[in-house]
C-alpha cells in the first residue's frame, strides 16, 4: 500500500462538539460522513476531517488547517456572507478584508473556528 493513494485525515480538536459540527458542516460546507461516541468524520472531498471533542481543549495560535482557493476575493466574500470574520494581525499589512499578499504574490487570509482553531485560505501566485 502506498500512503499517497490513501485518503488523508486531518484531526481537529474542539471543546464543544455540536457547535463545531455546525460550523464545519453548515458554514464551511463539509458534509457529515459518520459519527461515533468519540467524534465525527466530515467529508472534504479528497480528505476527511476527524473532529474530536475534548472538554478542556484550548486552541493554539498557529494555523492548523487551510485551503488553497482559486479566487481569494470570492472565497472571502462567500465566508463573510456566512458570518465568518477574518483575523487582522497588527503589523502584517493585510487589507481591510483580512487578505495579506506575500512578497511572491501569494494571497493569504486567516479566520478561526468557534473554538479558536486558526484556519487559513491561500491563493498561490
Amino acid at each position: 500500500m502506498k500512503l499517497g493513494e490513501a485518503v488523508p485525515v486531518v484531526f481537529v480538536n474542539v471543546a464543544e462538539r455540536e457547535r463545531a459540527l455546525t460550523f464545519y458542516r453548515d458554514v464551511l460546507g463539509f458534509p457529515l460522513k459518520s459519527s461515533d461516541a468519540y467524534g465525527d468524520f466530515l467529508d472534504m472531498g479528497s480528505a476527511l476531517i476527524r473532529m474530536t471533542a475534548l472538554p478542556d481543549y484550548t486552541a493554539r495560535p498557529h494555523p492548523m488547517l487551510g485551503w488553497n482557493v482559486p479566487d481569494m476575493g470570492e472565497a472571502v466574500k462567500a465566508l463573510v456572507a456566512k458570518g465568518v470574520t477574518f483575523t487582522i494581525y497588527e503589523g502584517l499589512g493585510q487589507g481591510a478584508d483580512g487578505v495579506w499578499t506575500s512578497p511572491d504574490g501569494t494571497k493569504v487570509a486567516f479566520f478561526a473556528d468557534p473554538d479558536g482553531n486558526v484556519l487559513s485560505l491561500a491563493q498561490t501566485a
